[in-house]
């Protein structure tokens, strides 16, 4: 007589909208002994669902230590019965009671802003379109505020945003941006650059900030830190408005690189297709970068 096997129970899979000021943060993947956001909010979604251990979550766009997020977003799969029972005797949707459950153990350095059941083929990092970041900068004395810091970079040198944006203008597109990227074994440099420009607004919030809006489908390790660091050395005349393209077309990185500071970065949005092409985006971009490694690999992506 042959043993009844239970099927697993169905899991539901949730969407978080995330925001987090990345100073106190080692970046988003968890490290041993280190705070990370991945590491806490995980922790957070363990406590209040009651699972038997920390359910793991997948995100956008991982972001490294000291950069922050209005918009990130990530995905969760939880057991049908431990999202039922994280109720309790509330009436409210069960997506609103752990919105605000999560809200009441949470650090106030990270905020869950919406909770809801992802549309059916979601997936949070394969899913997205593109991701885009700012990096502001401030290079004038009298507009520098101590309250910013933690999110502005203070830089001494007065900057020519003009010849910024000239140097920034012929990297977009689909490169290969081995020059800009931190090396790492077996993942492609290959990317698409959809916007990448400098501006000084005039009005609203950055009012006299150096502001770096940059936007891709998907970014490699460093990628936006070096090309605002390639961007400074044109802002203040270390290097000729053709220099970037120069190093991007060397497709090797250089000694002439800088990473700059993280605290300046901020990941603004990540952008996904209507419901109905989601999960053909996930499948079209695991076939892509699955592609790309291995056209990096063979030494074919010239």
């Amino acid at each position: 007589m042959s043993e009844t096997v239970d099927a697993p129970e169905p899991a539901v899979r949730l969407r978080l909208d995330l925001a987090y000021d990345g100073t106190r943060f080692a970046g988003w993947a968890v490290q041993p002994g280190l705070r990370t956001v991945q590491g806490i909010l995980e922790a957070a979604l363990g406590t209040v669902l009651r699972t038997d251990g920390p359910p793991r979550v997948t995100v956008a766009g991982r972001t490294d230590s000291g950069v922050h997020a209005r918009g990130q977003v990530a995905h969760v799969d939880i057991p049908a019965g431990f999202l039922e029972a994280s109720r309790g005797r509330s009436s409210r949707p069960v997506d609103e009671v752990l919105l605000t459950r999560l809200g009441g153990i949470l650090p106030a350095d990270l905020v869950v802003r919406a909770v809801a059941r992802a549309p059916e083929g979601f997936d949070a990092r394969f899913s997205a379109l593109r991701r885009r970041y700012t990096y502001r900068i401030c290079d004038d004395a009298a507009r520098r505020d101590p309250l910013s810091r933690t999110h502005v970079v203070w830089h001494r040198r007065a900057l020519d945003v003009e010849a910024m944006a000239s140097a920034a203008r012929p990297l977009v597109g689909r490169h290969d941006f081995a020059s800009y990227c931190k090396p790492r074994p077996g993942a492609t440099t290959i990317r698409t650059l959809e916007a990448f420009g400098w501006s000084r607004p005039v009005d609203g919030p950055d009012a006299g900030l150096v502001v770096a809006t940059v936007q891709a489908d998907a970014f490699c390790h460093s990628m936006v830190r070096s090309l605002v660091g390639a961007s400074l050395a044109v802002g203040e005349g270390r290097r000729g408005a053709g220099w970037p393209a120069e190093l991007l077309a060397a497709r090797r990185r250089g000694d002439g690189v800088h990473v700059v500071a993280a605290h300046g970065l901020t990941l603004e949005e990540v952008g996904y297709p209507a419901d109905a092409d989601l999960a053909a985006r996930a499948v079209l971009t695991r076939a892509r970068r699955a592609a790309e490694d291995l056209q990096e690999a063979a030494g074919c992506c010239g």
